[in-house]
């Protein structure tokens, strides 16, 4: 672990001596891309390099807020639906694919989180003709990593399953929802690659239009299915893949008629193979960090399998609302990111610090209120998921240990996100992994084989979370601390 430092902090410093080599993590040392000094002005998007801070992080944060909203609502909708109008069994089917589809696809989400990153430095740097070819590098990994996921999910999602221990009255119909879902998995790519990079350069409005398109029609189209032609999991499933498709195809045309300095050119999609080495650089270690965290939800899910499909139920309705206060540290996560990475490739050091401490404060008010708030009416919105008085009762156990500390969550995220947007990913991999992955598998082996109870196996989520704070912000503060004094030395 300390060499992985060692080489991520030499090639941080790299790029405060060097423009070039900006976000040169994990000692990959690409060549010089040459870049133009166009400097676009199109409304969608934002400079973070110039002007008032806070007021810009909370511009940018609001639309990717409710962006992300939308989204969760997709599985939220599917929940909903299935839990007033089909059987318990399906909302456990659909609740318990949950951390096994995000373990699937978190590797390909961070390559999109690792083209985020180089798209925001570039522009930052003004590169715009690198940023170019990261465009088109980012949507080919899109199609094919999608193609790749629809083969692997229809294939192996019976199996994946049924070594989680899913039930025998649960599994057909989780089975049968995943494979669908993974079918259209190249949508779900094309979207999040696509959304990932005009996020990067300060555009979360259109993102936003599009996603509330995409969702009306979800909504719409899982009532028909599965009221009108009583398809459930199936029907709610085939919703969410074509309005999966409709956000695609949005975002992929905002990208290909943008700003005339970068946008996507169907002729010019082919693979830069030094962009892509830089995308593995900082995507593999924030996919396989993501992994970390869906692998132990596996674990746990596991365990909530255990107590049978009403808990099931209840636990997945919990996790759908906990989604929605899960995305204001998310939000913040990529407010870190993006702000950080331009400054860091807009060599404005200054305003680094600035970034992280108003992400600070801002997503612990965030996320602090919506799960209190959450967690004060929770009888009352998981009834709206099903008013199974036991599924509630379920579902509450899980908000009373999760929703009251999820300030700690997002901090996490915001350190972490800070941390990819100066090039660093191996090293926090590597800190989470023992943080959150690990001491949540040991905690299940130890603590809860003792004291077999809900709130018990959920309190692994909060130590969890500090564990991953703490040892991320040592290596944020070291990090900030050695890239001031390598500008010190250029001046």
């Amino acid at each position: 672990m300390r060499g992985a430092f060692a080489r991520e902090t030499a090639a941080l410093q790299r790029g405060a001596h060097n423009s070039p080599r900006i976000g040169d993590a994990g000692g990959i040392q690409p060549p010089v891309l040459c870049f133009t000094t166009y400097m676009p002005d199109s409304k969608h998007y934002m400079d973070m390099c110039e002007g008032p801070l806070l007021g810009k992080m909370i511009r940018f944060a609001v639309p990717y807020f409710c962006s992300n909203v939308l989204q969760l609502l997709f599985h939220a909708a599917d929940l909903i639906v299935v839990g007033r109008y089909a059987s318990h069994q399906a909302m456990a089917a659909i609740g318990s694919t949950s951390s096994l589809t995000i373990l699937c696809i978190n590797i390909l989400l961070g390559l999109s989180v690792g083209s985020s990153v180089i798209s925001s430095q570039f522009y930052g740097a003004k590169k715009y003709k690198s940023l170019e070819r990261t465009i088109h590098t980012a949507m080919l990994v899109a199609i094919f990593g999608g193609l790749f996921m629809a083969l692997f999910g229809l294939l192996f999602s019976h199996a994946m399953l049924k070594q989680m221990g899913s039930p025998d009255d649960v599994i057909g119909k989780s089975t049968l929802y995943m494979q669908i879902i993974f079918g259209g998995m190249m949508f779900q790519m094309l979207y999040n690659y696509g959304s990932a990079i005009l996020r990067a350069v300060g555009d979360t409005k259109r993102p936003l239009y599009y996603l509330s398109f995409a969702g009306i029609v979800n909504v719409v189209l899982n009532l028909f299915f599965v009221i009108r032609l009583n398809m459930d999991v199936a029907g709610v499933a085939i919703a969410t893949v074509i309005s999966h498709a409709i956000s695609a195809v949005l975002v992929w045309n905002a990208i290909r008629t943008g700003d005339e300095s970068f946008h996507l050119d169907f002729h010019k999609v082919a693979m830069d193979w030094s962009i892509f080495k830089r995308m593995l650089s900082i995507g593999v270690p924030a996919g396989l960090q993501g992994a970390c965290f869906s692998f132990s939800n596996i674990v746990v899910q596991s365990s909530v399998n255990s107590f049978g499909s009403i808990v099931m139920a209840g636990n997945a309705a919990a996790m759908s609302v906990e989604g929605m206060v899960y995305i204001g540290s998310a939000c913040f996560h990529f407010t870190s990111l993006s702000f950080v990475g331009q400054n860091f490739g807009g060599k404005q050091y200054a305003r680094i610090s600035k970034c992280i401490i108003y992400a600070l404060i801002l997503v612990s008010i965030l996320c602090e209120t919506m799960g209190l708030g959450c967690y004060f009416f929770g009888k009352q919105i998981l009834s709206i998921y099903n008013p199974d008085p036991d599924v509630i009762i379920w579902g509450l156990k899980r908000m009373s240990i999760l929703f009251t500390t999820y300030a700690l969550c997002g901090m996490m995220d915001v350190v972490c996100g800070a941390l990819r947007g100066l090039g660093y990913s191996t090293v926090p991999f590597l800190l989470t992994f023992f943080s959150v992955c690990v001491m949540r598998v040991v905690w299940i082996g130890t603590v809860f084989r003792v004291h077999r109870t809900i709130p018990v196996l959920m309190l692994s989520y909060p130590i969890s979370w500090i564990l991953a704070t703490l040892t991320n912000g040592i290596l944020l503060y070291y990090a900030c601390k050695r890239l001031n004094k390598a500008k010190r030395r250029i001046v």
